[in-house]
């Protein structure tokens, strides 16, 4: 499967590479420099992840979009207990063809399909209650993420909501996490989150909730104003 190409391909391989590479167990081992960082057992286990579910504010049998899914309907029981229609996106090929395979073995009624693709261009109706974005904006410099939010509204219904995380740069951990990304030949980016907030803002969004972590923070954002463009 080939990337479309545009301004942001070479960006969006290097992600695509980065976790292939952990969805096939083909890491490189990292020195014992690395594996002395404060996150390294969190995030070498695949643990280090935002609980979303905490501040979504989901509503049974409502329709979810999660972007950069991985292996989240199999692994996390919140789509099961709010029984919600999944939809998942990814640039990974292996991840995509794995969900695809075990998700409606799961729950055939809730795993509607994951389907290999971009976060920026999002070919769908404006049908999602949510739409989940973890673990995207730390690869991307603010510009990328300012075309994921516009891609979102037009896919969001009018009371919809985007729930996404970012790197705090001032939580303890942020730089250890940078570090750990680099070993394994991705890039991360510690943008600050008062740029997120404007951006929202300016893209005429209102931020619901947050939620502090480390070094992952949560938003959840509506667009009572905007209209699809």
């Amino acid at each position: 499967m080939v990337i479309p190409s545009d301004s942001w391909q070479k960006a969006i391989e290097t992600v695509q590479q980065r976790f292939e590479r952990a969805y096939r167990n083909e890491l490189p081992a990292l020195p014992p420099e690395a594996q002395a960082l404060s996150l390294y057992e969190s995030w070498h286990r695949g643990t280090l992840v935002s609980p979303f579910w905490e501040i979504a504010k989901f509503a049974k049998k409502q329709r979810c979009l999660d972007l950069g899914c991985g292996p989240s309907f199999l692994v996390y029981p919140c789509w099961q207990e709010w029984d919600l229609i999944f939809y998942g996106r990814d640039v990974s090929p292996s991840l995509c063809q794995m969900m695809n395979a075990r998700g409606s073995q799961l729950n055939s009624k809730l795993y509607k399909r994951t389907e290999f693709g971009v976060a920026h261009h999002l070919p769908y109706e404006p049908a999602f209650d949510r739409v989940i974005a973890t673990g995207v904006s730390c690869y991307f410099p603010l510009a990328y993420w300012e075309e994921v939010i516009a891609a979102v509204r037009r896919v969001l219904k009018p009371d919809g909501a985007l729930v996404f995380d970012a790197i705090d740069p001032a939580s303890p951990a942020a730089e250890d996490w940078a570090i750990l990304e680099t070993y394994v030949g991705a890039e991360g980016f510690l943008t600050p989150l008062a740029e997120f907030r404007t951006l929202i803002q300016d893209l005429g969004g209102k931020i619901q909730a947050e939620r502090s972590g480390n070094p992952f923070v949560l938003y959840r954002v509506i667009f009572p104003t905007a209209k699809a463009g």
